[in-house]
C-alpha cells in the first residue's frame, strides 16, 4: 500500500501555469497532485509537472483507457522517476467496462505494479477490481456515508482517494447554484453516475431536479472553517486522502488547508 497523504490537490489549469502552481502545492506540502485526464491523455502534462516538482506524487485523474493505449501509460511509467507517477485508471464504458478494464491492467503488470494504480470506482464491482488489482479507488460526488460502505469493500490495505466539490461560498442558496452550475449536472446525466447517486439513497427526482438535498449530499461548502470540518468528516469516515479542487479556490486557503489535514 502506498500511502498517498491525508491531502490531494487537483487543478483545473495547463501548461506553465500548471507547473508553476504544482510547484506551490509541493512546497506547502500537499501529498499528491491529481491531474485530470479529460477525454484524451495527460501523459506529457504529467511529465513536465513531475520534472518541475521536488517531489510531490503526480496522479492522473483519471485517464480514459478506451483512449490512451496501455503502452502509452507503461512507457511514461517507466521513463518517469520511481514513486512520482500515480496511474489512475477509468473511462471503461460499453457493455463490458470490469473486462475492458481487466484487459487494460494485464496489458499493464509487466511495467506498472498494483501498488503504482488507482481505479475510479464507483460501484460495488468497480471498488471489488481496485481491492484486488490496485492499490485503491478515486471516487467523485459521493457522500460520507458512501465513504465508509466503500472503506468496508477495500478493507483496511487499500487506498481509498475521494475527490471532492468544493464550493468557498457561506451563502446557502449561492453555494447551491454554484454547485449547479459545475460538473454536477452533466454528470447526473452519466448512467455511472446516476447509478451510484441512487444507490446512496437519492431518487430519480433529487437527480434530475439536482434537488437541494442531493446537492447538499455531494457538495462541500462555506468558509474555511466549515470547509475543514467537513473535509475531516470524510477522513473519518474512511478516507485516507481528500482530494480539493485548489485551482477554484481562495490561493490564501492553499497554506491553511495544507496545515489543517495534515
Amino acid at each position: 500500500m502506498t500511502n498517498l497523504g491525508a491531502l490531494g490537490a487537483t487543478l483545473g489549469t495547463t501548461g506553465p501555469e500548471t507547473v508553476a502552481a504544482a510547484a506551490e502545492l509541493d512546497e506547502l506540502g500537499y501529498a499528491t497532485l491529481w491531474l485530470p485526464g479529460g477525454q484524451g491523455s495527460n501523459l506529457p502534462l504529467i511529465t513536465d509537472v513531475i520534472h518541475g516538482t521536488a517531489k510531490i506524487p503526480v496522479a492522473s485523474g483519471i485517464l480514459p483507457v478506451d483512449r490512451v493505449p496501455a503502452a502509452d501509460v507503461a512507457r511514461a511509467y517507466a521513463d518517469l522517476p520511481a514513486g512520482r507517477f500515480v496511474v489512475g485508471l477509468g473511462g471503461a464504458h460499453g457493455p463490458r467496462p470490469l473486462a475492458t478494464l481487466n484487459d487494460y491492467l494485464d496489458e499493464l503488470d509487466d511495467t506498472v505494479p498494483a501498488s503504482a494504480r488507482i481505479l475510479s470506482a464507483l460501484g460495488p464491482k468497480m471498488l471489488e477490481l481496485a481491492r484486488d488489482r490496485a492499490d485503491g479507488a478515486y471516487p467523485f460526488l459521493v457522500t460520507t456515508d458512501y465513504v465508509a460502505s466503500a472503506r468496508e469493500i477495500l478493507g483496511v490495505g487499500k487506498q481509498l482517494i475521494v475527490l471532492l466539490n468544493v464550493v468557498p461560498e457561506s451563502d446557502v442558496t449561492t453555494a447551491r447554484e454554484r454547485a449547479r452550475e459545475g460538473s454536477l449536472r452533466f454528470l447526473a446525466g452519466m448512467p455511472g453516475y446516476a447509478n451510484n447517486f441512487r444507490r446512496m439513497g437519492f431518487t430519480d427526482a433529487d437527480i434530475a431536479d439536482l434537488s437541494d438535498s442531493l446537492v447538499d449530499g455531494l457538495t462541500v461548502r462555506g468558509d474555511l472553517d466549515a470547509v475543514v470540518a467537513r473535509l475531516r468528516e470524510y477522513r473519518a469516515a474512511g478516507a485516507d486522502q481528500v482530494v480539493v479542487p485548489a485551482g477554484d479556490l481562495p490561493r490564501e486557503w492553499w497554506p491553511a488547508l495544507a496545515e489543517a489535514l495534515r
